[in-house]
């Protein structure tokens, strides 16, 4: 099998193991150019606090609303790089999101955002496929991501919101005040606090760090449980993180929430109907444009 950047396409093996673990790490990778006409971008638009930003302790650490801002950050969001494999897993069809990710973050020392394990969606119904792209290098030192092979297919951990809000999972919690216990299981589905306790110790310790090079490209289920490592060093760590969707059948033609990025949207959700001029009369078909 050919290395990494070597090819645009995953193997069908590739894809049965994103299925089975919930990640793949990607055979492209962003140019160097790329990723420094990013970086250059990004730490523009921090220095000048180009909103929607994200700030800690008053000082910029996120921006937002990459696809807005236009020039280069369009132009990684719609690459091949990304795109080509992408098609192997969501088909032809690729929408880019509005409403999730489409962020770039820098993290230093002090960052402590998504460092306990999460999802990036509540239920396997409004999935998406989220893509991390690494615009440093990124190892155990500086915080690479962390993910729990396998953990999208756990039903049992499916309350998204819950997890985020009180940071249940977070490495912080464990062997925490009997207070931070009782609170890992309240209000959740799939057992007892202290089963959920459990599940949440055997999550964490199934987890395997994911070094990654400058340029390299993640992919990750929408229910697959991650966090993001701790920067231990005195440098940075810049990440963008995207996120896609198929463009089936119920996309519609006008979603503001949603960019076509690749191929084309072909509504076929039948409440659009007309008369087949061609079939009897009083029958109907759906329309699909």
């Amino acid at each position: 099998m050919e290395g990494p950047g070597t090819r645009s396409t995953l193997e069908p093996e590739e894809v049965d193991l994103f299925r089975h673990n919930g990640f793949i790490k990607l055979p492209t990778r962003l140019s160097a150019d790329l990723v420094e006409g990013l970086k250059a971008a990004a730490l523009e638009d921090i220095r000048n606090e180009v909103e929607p930003v994200a700030r800690r302790d008053g000082e910029v650490d996120r921006i937002s609303g990459l696809w807005d801002r236009g020039g280069v950050f369009q132009q990684a969001i719609a690459c091949d790089e990304i795109l080509d494999p992408l098609e192997s897993l969501l088909g032809p069809n690729i929408e880019f999101m509005l409403n999730r990710h489409n962020h770039i973050y820098m993290r230093d020392r002090k960052s402590l955002a998504s460092i306990e394990l999460h999802r990036d969606c509540r239920v396997w119904s409004r999935n998406l496929l989220s893509v991390l792209v690494y615009l440093e290098d990124t190892h155990l030192e500086n915080g690479c991501t962390y993910v729990v092979p396998g953990s999208h297919h756990l039903s049992t951990l499916s309350d998204y919101a819950y997890i985020r809000e009180r940071g249940a999972l977070s490495r912080g919690a464990r062997g925490g005040t009997p207070r931070k216990k009782r609170a890992l299981g309240r209000g959740a589905r799939g057992g007892s606090p202290r089963e959920k306790e459990e599940l949440f110790e055997i999550a964490w310790s199934q987890a395997i760090p994911l070094p990654m090079p400058a340029g390299g490209l993640l992919a990750m289920d929408g229910l697959l449980l991650h966090a993001a490592g701790k920067n231990q060093t005195n440098g940075t760590r810049m990440s963008m993180t995207l996120g896609y969707h198929s463009a089936d059948e119920f996309s519609l033609p006008d979603d503001r929430k949603h960019v076509l990025v690749r191929g084309e949207r072909k509504y076929g959700g039948n409440d659009v109907r007309s008369m087949d001029r061609h079939s009897r009369p009083g029958s109907e078909r759906t329309e699909v444009y």
